[in-house]
């Protein structure tokens, strides 16, 4: 859910006004030159799930790195257990260009709005903090490639254990809110937002995503200047970025600088070539199959987790044992979560805890008491319209929406 803010400056809109203007900017790339980067290891549980560790990345803490440019940065599992806020340090990063700007003069900056509009808008940061309402808005940021290195058989693209994800309280204004200061004009049918990454050489499609006019101007859809009460982190998209609670990140577009509306709809290349899935049941498909309708990847559908625990982890054995995790709705909240000890025969409902709106994690707990030898822990996630997790893993060859129902072994001892 959406709260809105009155127009106050209270302590939370000074900090962020403060980091914004120190300095203009959020940070650089600088650390790009160091030779070395890896600062440890860690061990994917998959086929070729070797990683470096680093903390060489701006506003960055450990992460696990997959690529240094254009940048991906996985967040280490453990980190989802702290809270159902992930850390701005620890949020994982995915960019698709690799000419990322290493500097962004916040002062300077501004968010231009034209296209099939009544009057074009040059928008600054002050602009975007004290002129329109201020929202905000706790929701999960996923990749739609998340998990990927768990395909079999394994798909190309960057090979992501289940850390592609995270959760934080957005602040920004609604996109409705500038495109009805611009005035949409009658007829109009997409939005296409753009950032400032471009291509290595020309050729390079720009990468632009769009909304149908009616979702951009839904009200939940907002333009970001804060995640968790601070200022973006550089690699996350600073000055500003597109959220698009319920959907696949693909669509969040970062250092969003252009808004452009349509009076047709976008076939640009990030559209109608890329991040497209299988029409059909949980994207699904067979290696190999031909003639399967495709779509382009939208809404993000139910997962949940274990964060308490680790793969084949000992533990004390017939005595209680409290299981933590995190689940999420997808584009809808979460119903209910419920785990199995048996391979699936029975199902024991989580305590659920705090609800902090729809789009949200949300954390679960549940009480066991572990036999000795070892025990498969399942764990899956319903949400409020009804759509629970399978049991099978889909299959496509993009290697998206992975939502199987998850389980973890663990050996009483």
């Amino acid at each position: 859910m959406i709260q809105h803010r009155p127009e106050t400056m209270g302590e939370r809109r000074r900090l962020i006004l403060r980091g914004i203007a120190a300095g203009g900017l959020a940070g650089t790339f600088t650390s790009w030159s160091r030779p070395t980067w890896a600062e440890g290891h860690i061990d994917l549980p998959f086929e070729g799930g070797q990683r470096d560790l680093t903390d060489a990345f701006p506003q960055k803490g450990e992460m696990i790195l997959l690529r240094t440019r254009p940048p991906l940065l996985e967040t280490c599992f453990p980190v989802f257990d702290r809270g159902v806020f992930t850390p701005n340090d620890q949020f994982y990063v995915r960019w698709h260009l690799a000419n990322i700007p290493t500097q962004i003069d916040g002062a300077a900056f501004r968010l231009n709005v034209h296209g099939a509009v009544n009057r074009n808008l040059s928008l600054s940061l002050t602009d975007l903090l004290t002129k329109f309402p201020r929202v905000e808005l706790a929701a999960v940021n996923q990749c739609s490639g998340n998990s990927r290195g768990f395909f079999a058989p394994r798909v190309a693209g960057a090979q992501w254990a289940n850390g592609g994800m995270g959760n934080a309280l957005w602040t920004g204004v609604r996109l409705r809110d500038i495109l009805d200061r611009a005035g949409v004009k009658a007829g109009s049918v997409a939005v296409r937002l753009r950032g400032l990454d471009t291509g290595v050489i020309p050729a390079t499609p720009d990468f632009m995503k769009s909304l149908h006019v009616d979702h951009a101007r839904d009200g939940e859809v907002i333009v970001a200047y804060a995640m968790n009460g601070q200022p973006l982190p550089m690699v996350n998209g600073f000055p500003t970025r597109l959220i698009v609670p319920g959907w696949y990140s693909t669509y969040w577009v970062k250092m969003l600088s252009d808004i452009e509306v349509l009076a047709q709809p976008d076939d640009n290349f990030w559209m109608t070539k890329a991040y497209l899935v299988p029409d059909t049941p949980h994207a699904s498909m067979e290696p190999g199959q031909t003639g399967v309708p495709m779509v382009p990847i939208s809404r993000l559908v139910p997962r949940s987790f274990i964060t308490s625990l680790s793969d084949d982890q000992h533990i004390p054995a017939e005595r209680p044992l409290t299981v933590r995790g995190i689940a999420f709705g997808g584009d809808a909240g979460v119903r209910d979560v419920r785990v199995s000890t048996d391979g699936g025969s029975t199902w024991s409902p989580a305590r659920l805890g705090h609800d902090h709106g729809k789009y949200s994690f949300r954390q679960w707990e549940i009480r066991l008491n572990p036999k000795r030898g070892p025990t498969v822990l399942q764990v899956k996630a319903t949400n409020t319209s009804g759509v629970v997790q399978p049991a099978m893993a889909n299959w496509n060859p993009g290697g998206f929406m992975r939502n199987v129902i998850e389980s973890m072994t663990v050996v009483g001892a």
